[in-house]
C-alpha cells in the first residue's frame, strides 16, 4: 500500500514556496529576493504617475494615485513636470533602506529620522510618494492641498500623503520628522 504523505509534503512545500514567493522572497534572512529591483519598487528614472506598468506606481493606494494623476496634469499645464522618486516599496526593500540609514547615520535612532520600519512605512502600505525633481515638489507643496496631497514631514520636502480632507481643510501641520509622527511607533 502506497502512502500518500509524499504528496502531501510535496503540496504543503508548493503552497509554502508559492506562498513565499508572493512576498518577494524565499527562504530566510540573507537569501536574496527572487523580485527584481523595480518588482520590489525601485523606480527607473524619469518614471511618472502615468507608468503603470511601474509597481511602485501600479501599487499605490487608488485614490492616491488619482490625486497625483490631477496634480501632474494641472503642474504639466504650468510647464512643471512632477516625477515619482518613490511610491510603493516591498517590505524588503524598506527593511534594505533601513539597513543603509543605518549605516550612513550610524544609529537605528537616527536612521528613523529619515526611513521607517517596514512594518510602519506609508510607502509599503501604498500610501506614500516622494515626488521630484526640485520644483516638482515644491510646485506639489504649494498646490498640494487642492488635490489632497500634503506634505507630512519638515525634513522631507519630497514626501506627500493623501488627506482627502486637505481640499477643503489645507494641509495638516507637519511633523518635523517621523520620529513625531505617532504612526511610527508601531
Amino acid at each position: 500500500m502506497k502512502s500518500a504523505a509524499p504528496a502531501a509534503v510535496l503540496l504543503a512545500l508548493a503552497v509554502v514556496l508559492a506562498g513565499c514567493a508572493a512576498q518577494g522572497s524565499v527562504g530566510g534572512p540573507g537569501i536574496r529576493s527572487v523580485l527584481s529591483p523595480i518588482d520590489q519598487g525601485e523606480v527607473p528614472d524619469d518614471t511618472t504617475v502615468h507608468d503603470t506598468d511601474v509597481p511602485a506606481v501600479a501599487r499605490l493606494d487608488a485614490d492616491l494615485r488619482a490625486a497625483l494623476t490631477a496634480a501632474s496634469d494641472r503642474a504639466a499645464g504650468e510647464d512643471v513636470t512632477l516625477r515619482i522618486n518613490s511610491g510603493w516599496r516591498s517590505p524588503e526593500l524598506q527593511e534594505r533602506l533601513l539597513r543603509d540609514a543605518v549605516k550612513t547615520y550610524g544609529s537605528l535612532e537616527e536612521a528613523t529620522r529619515w526611513v521607517a520600519t517596514s512594518e510602519t512605512s506609508a510607502h509599503v502600505s501604498g500610501d506614500a510618494v516622494d515626488v521630484g525633481p526640485f520644483d516638482g515638489a515644491y510646485w506639489l507643496d504649494l498646490h498640494g492641498a487642492e488635490f489632497g496631497l500634503c506634505r507630512i514631514y519638515v525634513n522631507e520636502p519630497w514626501h506627500f500623503e493623501l488627506r482627502p480632507e486637505a481640499a477643503t481643510e489645507g494641509c495638516p501641520s507637519q511633523y518635523l520628522d517621523p520620529t513625531e509622527d505617532p504612526r511610527m511607533a508601531g
